[in-house]
């Protein structure tokens, strides 16, 4: 009798387990369509539909808003370094898709369906770090390779030693010296794999190469997903939305924006202000962020070095069409000669790291 019971007990148990996991899979593995972009995004900026890319989103933010550099930081995480934004809506434009400039609109991002830390190429030099957003059609090959030259001014770069601050938009080089370090600066090839979802993105610096300039031991914030549109980082842990993405729903009903603006009908970005208050500059507070253990902590006194900071200023490039084109990758600037230096495979597991530099000539 006891062993009948007990075998009864384990059919119970394995019934239960059998129905349970499948429901906790399927609950973490479900699609959103685009329409979450379209609907979540649509108080914050202006849906227009470009003949290149389709519906494409226009942030309502002031003049010198840039991508990967305004309003947030990066913190290493177990998925590398990670832009973490004080934008409420950062979780989507800064982990999704792509983002092309226009000179008259300002930036403007294209969404995509892959997620990641931040979608930028880096470079480092012996003293500093830099990354640029990658433009609209262009792959994860192509950005990590030998052969991608985004202009240089295009390029964000922060002194080593300022890396991981959670107020780097104080402490970014002058765009005037971009060159420069860029000439002798090398490609931070470092690939991760994310097998779950099965996407390749860029880590980012090596982590003790950081831990070098910032002088401390850096503890990696852990990634927790949310449930809803969102992200806040506190307790050293970063609980973002980060949802399967595919562009049309599985009913098969067309994803699209319930309101598409006119681009004529959009003001410029430089008679643009936003007035909202959950997005002007260095607000972590209503955002509900706290700086991580592994962030150098911000101080009133500028950092010693010989090439001047200053916050991102807008950038100023020659009038274009108002209607967004795909960006060409061929610099403003004379392009050096090709890299020498074949690039790796990279170990598909995570968090380990595979790093392969190509340098950059003069």
């Amino acid at each position: 009798m006891k062993t009948k019971i007990t075998f009864i007990s384990l059919l119970f148990m394995f019934i239960i387990g059998t129905w349970v996991i499948p429901q906790k899979a399927s609950a973490q593995g479900r699609y959103v369509s685009y329409q979450v972009f379209y609907d979540e995004l649509s108080p914050y900026g202006f849906w227009v539909n470009s003949p290149e890319y389709g519906y494409v989103w226009v942030p309502n933010v002031d003049a010198g808003f840039t991508p990967y550099a305004t309003n947030g930081y990066w913190a290493y995480t177990v998925e590398g370094w990670t832009w973490v934004s004080y934008f409420s809506w950062g979780w989507a434009p800064f982990h999704y898709g792509r983002w092309y400039t226009d000179a008259i609109y300002g930036p403007m991002w294209i969404p995509g369906n892959e997620w990641g830390p931040g979608w930028v190429t880096w470079r480092r030099s012996a003293d500093y770090y830099g990354w640029s957003a990658m433009e609209p059609g262009v792959s994860n090959n192509v950005a990590y390779g030998r052969n991608y030259y985004p202009p240089h001014n295009h390029w964000t770069i922060l002194k080593g030693s300022d890396f991981g601050r959670t107020n780097i938009n104080n402490y970014y080089v002058n765009s005037s010296n971009n060159t420069e370090i860029i000439n002798n600066s090398v490609v931070i090839n470092n690939v991760w794999t994310d097998k779950t979802h099965n996407v390749k993105y860029n880590a980012g610096p090596d982590k003790g190469d950081v831990e070098k300039h910032i002088g401390k031991t850096i503890t990696p914030v852990s990634i927790k997903e949310s449930n809803k549109p969102g992200q806040t980082m506190a307790n050293n842990q970063l609980q973002i939305y980060r949802p399967q993405v595919q562009k049309n729903s599985t009913t098969g009903v067309k994803s699209a924006p319930s309101k598409v603006a006119n681009l004529k009908d959009v003001k410029a970005i430089k008679q643009r202000t936003t007035g909202t208050s959950n997005q002007k500059i260095n607000q972590p507070a209503k955002q509900n962020f706290s700086s991580p253990k592994q962030t150098v902590q911000p101080t009133k006194q500028k950092p010693a070095q010989s090439i001047p900071t200053k916050k991102v200023e807008p950038v100023n490039r020659p009038a274009q069409s108002i209607a967004p084109k795909r960006a060409e990758p061929t610099p403003q600037f004379k392009q050096p000669k090709p890299l020498k230096e074949e690039v790796k495979q990279p170990k598909q597991s995570i968090p380990v790291q595979n790093k392969e530099e190509n340098k950059h000539p003069h």
